[in-house]
C-alpha cells in the first residue's frame, strides 16, 4: 500500500456522516424499535425474554457482517441499528419489569454500563469518536456502546412517561427540549463534539420510545391505539427512504 492509499484508508469510516438526515433516520429507527419490539413481545405474546433472544440473534449476525464489511454499507449499517433498537426495547422491558427492579433501578444499571463501555473504549483506543470507527476493535466498542445506549434509552423513555408521570406526550416534549439544548450547545459552545454526539445519540432513543408508545398504546393510556404492525411498516418505509437519500460515502470528519 502506498502513502496515498494509506492516507485514504485512514480517513475511511464505516459509519455514516453525521448530518440532519442521520438524526432523522435514527429517530425513525428508534421509534421502529419500540413498535417492532412490542409487536413481538406483546402483540404476538412471546414475552420479553424470548423476544430479546430472537432480536439479539439477529443483531449479532448483522454486527458480524457489519464488522466484516470493508467499507460503509448504508443498508447494512441501518438495519444493524434497527436490530439494536429492537433488542434494546425488549431487554430494557425485561430488566425493568420482569426482574422487578423498576425503571429507576434499570436506568441506573444501564447508565453505568454505557459509561463503562465508553470509558473502556477510551482507555483502549484513546478516542470514543464515531469518526474513528474504521477497524474491527473500534467497531466492537462502538456497537457495544450503541446496544447499551439503546437499552438505556428505552428505560429512560418508560421512566419519564410512567414514573415521572409525564405521559407519552409529556415525554416527547421533555426529550425534544433536551435534544434542542444539545443543538444549542453544539452551535454556540466549544464543548466536545464527541460528548455532544453521544449525549444526542442516547437521547434520541427515549424520544423514539415515547413516540412509539404514543402511537401504539391504548387511548385510555394516552396513546393513539394504532396497530403495532401497521406503525412498524410505515416507520420502516420512512427509514428506507431516508437511507436512499442519505450520503453514500462515509468520510472521517475532524473532531471539534
Amino acid at each position: 500500500m502506498n502513502q496515498q492509499q494509506y492516507n485514504m484508508a485512514n480517513h475511511l469510516s464505516k459509519v455514516p456522516q453525521i448530518t440532519l438526515l442521520f438524526w432523522i433516520t435514527k429517530i425513525f429507527a428508534t421509534t421502529f424499535g419500540e413498535t417492532g419490539g412490542d409487536a413481538l413481545s406483546m402483540s404476538l405474546n412471546l414475552g420479553y425474554l424470548v423476544s430479546t433472544f430472537i432480536f439479539a440473534a439477529v443483531f449479532i449476525v448483522l454486527v458480524f457482517f457489519q464488522i466484516s464489511a470493508k467499507s460503509y454499507r448504508p443498508y447494512l449499517y441501518w438495519f444493524t441499528i434497527i436490530a439494536s433498537t429492537t433488542v434494546g426495547t425488549t431487554l430494557a422491558d425485561f430488566v425493568d419489569r420482569s426482574l422487578g427492579i423498576g425503571y429507576v433501578g434499570g436506568t441506573s444499571i444501564l447508565l453505568g454500563l454505557v459509561c463503562l463501555s465508553l470509558l473502556s473504549w477510551y482507555k483502549v483506543e484513546g478516542s470514543i469518536s464515531p469518526h474513528t470507527v474504521n477497524y474491527s476493535r473500534a467497531e466492537v466498542f462502538y456497537w457495544l456502546t450503541i446496544t447499551f445506549s439503546q437499552t438505556l434509552g428505552t428505560a429512560l423513555g418508560d421512566w419519564s412517561a410512567d414514573t415521572l408521570g409525564l405521559g407519552y406526550s409529556g415525554g416527547i416534549v421533555l426529550f425534544v427540549v433536551l435534544i434542542f439544548i444539545i443543538v444549542l450547545l453544539y452551535k454556540f459552545t466549544h464543548i466536545s463534539r464527541t460528548l455532544l454526539f453521544w449525549s444526542a445519540f442516547v437521547l434520541t432513543r427515549p424520544l423514539g420510545a415515547v413516540v412509539g408508545d404514543f402511537l401504539d398504546k391504548p387511548l385510555t393510556s394516552g396513546g393513539l391505539d394504532l396497530s403495532r404492525f401497521t406503525a412498524s411498516a410505515v416507520l420502516l418505509m420512512a427509514i428506507l427512504l431516508c437511507i436512499h437519500f442519505s450520503p453514500k460515502a462515509a468520510l472521517k470528519q475532524a473532531e471539534g
